[in-house]
């Protein structure tokens, strides 16, 4: 009986001890040991099982995957006077257990120095340059209207005279901070992989009027396109009524001219015909002449040997 309870004894001191000097490392996170809260050793990066020190000695276990942080808008000016909210997001690892858990301690902490670092940096890049570069990457849009031939020339000038040109971009406004923020990071373990841009937005004080000037901008193009285009419909109407008049006025003298050959073949004709018989072309002038001046109940007055009448006798 007395060897039994020694040897669950000694089964519990072993699970105790066991416990107490076995650890796991998963995978995506890396271990530091502490000795009576001071770190000892090299960072454990490796998953698997490790020892440390019964009793003595504890484990602080770091994530060394990719990590997320959000920032709050800010209200930042740019170079160009404008007042914007910038809402920022960025990811980062950490490489250093070690140096982050002298300083930061933990993610939380890691967190706050982010923001204030971040913050800092992001004012400071948005501040000297001009909106358009945190907002657009590149010229494409002003490189595609310049692509597509337009005939109004006064009209493409206008509308992309209010396109500004980009230099830097967005893109590039993004790694300029990357760059700011990562030296600042780095004594604290930890490396800034990117930033990015999430949302810009104007104030509610001015953006109503933004919106107000943009639509008032784009109405007054819209008008002077419409009044071009008017212009243009008329200058095609013109050249639609000069040229069907144009091919009436053709028509008409090739008709003449058709008109009178024929009328003079006929005339031929006629003449040929009468000098054949002289009585009988006075005879047809005759009746001709009754067609035209006898109409409907017309009264003569006459003598019975009138020669206009010789042919009704």
């Amino acid at each position: 009986m007395n060897k039994a309870l020694i040897l669950i004894v000694i089964l519990f001191i072993g699970l105790v001890l066991g416990k107490q000097s076995l650890f796991i490392v998963s995978e995506g996170r890396q271990a530091i040991i502490t000795e009576f809260g001071k770190p000892v050793g090299n960072p454990i990066t490796d998953a698997g099982l490790h020892f440390k020190k019964p009793f003595v000695q504890d484990v602080r276990f770091v994530d060394k995957r990719i990590l997320s942080w959000d920032g709050f808008p800010n209200q930042i000016p740019t170079k160009d006077k404008k007042f914007i909210k910038v809402d920022t997001t960025a990811r980062f690892k950490i490489i250093d257990a070690l140096k982050f858990i002298q300083t930061v301690r933990n993610t939380e902490g890691a967190k706050k120095r982010i923001d204030t670092i971040l913050d800092s940096s992001t004012r400071n890049v948005i501040s000297s340059h001009d909106l358009v570069e945190a907002v657009r990457n590149s010229n494409a849009i002003i490189e595609k209207l310049n692509a597509t031939k337009v005939d109004v020339n006064e009209i493409e000038e206008e509308i992309t005279g209010d396109i500004e040109d980009v230099s830097v971009g967005r893109e590039k406004l993004s790694q300029l901070i990357v760059s700011k923020a990562d030296g600042e990071l780095e004594q604290f373990g930890i490396q800034l992989i990117d930033v990015q841009l999430r949302r810009i937005s104007y104030e509610k004080s001015v953006e109503r009027k933004v919106y107000e000037r943009m639509i008032s901008e784009r109405q007054r193009i819209a008008q002077k396109i419409r009044s071009i285009g008017e212009g243009e419909k008329a200058k095609i109407e013109g050249r639609l009524v000069k040229d069907l008049q144009t091919i009436q006025s053709e028509g008409y003298k090739k008709s003449q001219l058709i008109k009178g050959r024929a009328e003079a073949k006929a005339s031929a004709v006629y003449a040929k015909t009468f000098s054949q018989d002289p009585s009988f072309f006075e005879f047809v002038r005759s009746l001709e002449a009754y067609k035209t001046s006898i109409k409907g109940k017309t009264k003569f007055i006459i003598s019975n040997d009138n020669e206009f009448l010789k042919y009704l006798r």
